[in-house]
């Protein structure tokens, strides 16, 4: 498998613009959609290297114009580092999440400790787990949340991991038609979430973490081009293997 392999995706859509400068995750125009994309990242064992090098990957003069939602697998007692983590490779506000916070653009947010957590209506919110430990999958959690709140609007990426957390995540996201970006398996440290998630047949992007950003904010800017408060314009993708 060969880094930066790049995927064609059936029901590609655009949407609105990135509004980098609004500071409300709720826009004004009735779609429910927020003004700008949210992000979900997941990941597992592996995923502090593969989140601080996709987050060193972010330009250091520009505002990417979206919000970025972490999960990554904790024990239930242990406090993350995340943040930290993530917060000495980006100018972007790094928080830890409390329930029901508002998110905001050019943002990041990291799960805390035995919670799981859901996107809706602009806000994170958390919620005790159901399943027992060993059996919880925080990022299809996420995923599905946010593929039934932003629909094609959804952008979800996989990072390095074992098991299979992310899979229906990514089947969701995509049923919506949203985008999908994986990590490269040959550049993860633990590659099971992203090989069971590129096994669906429904990922867009291969690529190391580092060479994300750079994609994404392509994505970003080509998918997102409708005039403000106008709804998502559906189109056929045209991105070649």
């Amino acid at each position: 498998m060969t880094e930066g392999k790049e995927h064609k995706s059936k029901g590609q859509t655009e949407s609105a613009p990135v509004d980098a400068e609004g500071s409300d995750a709720q826009n004004t125009s009735g779609t429910g959609f927020t003004s700008f994309p949210i992000v979900g990242i997941g990941a597992s064992a592996g995923g502090l290297a593969a989140f601080e090098a996709f987050f060193s990957g972010m330009p250091p003069d520009a505002d990417p114009g979206m919000a970025f939602v972490l999960v990554q697998h904790l024990a239930p007692d242990h406090s993350s580092i995340l943040a930290e983590l993530v917060q000495r490779t980006t100018r972007m506000k790094v928080m830890e999440v409390v329930d029901g916070m508002a998110v905001q653009v050019n943002c990041a947010y990291i799960i805390p400790p035995n919670r799981d957590m859901a996107f809706l209506n602009g806000t994170l919110q958390l919620l005790e787990p159901s399943a027992p430990r060993g059996h919880r999958l925080p990022i299809d959690f996420l995923f599905r949340s946010l593929a039934q709140d932003q629909r094609e609007r959804a952008i979800g990426i996989v990072l390095s991991g074992t098991g299979s957390d992310g899979t229906l995540g990514v089947r969701a996201i995509k049923g919506e038609g949203g985008m999908v970006m994986v990590q490269n398996p040959d550049s993860c440290e633990f590659d099971g979430m992203p090989r069971s998630a590129v096994a669906t047949g429904m990922v867009d992007y291969e690529l190391p973490p580092a060479e994300m950003p750079a994609k994404l904010m392509a994505y970003v800017a080509q998918a997102f081009g409708s005039p403000p408060g106008l709804p998502p314009t559906r189109h056929l993708s045209t991105k070649t293997r």
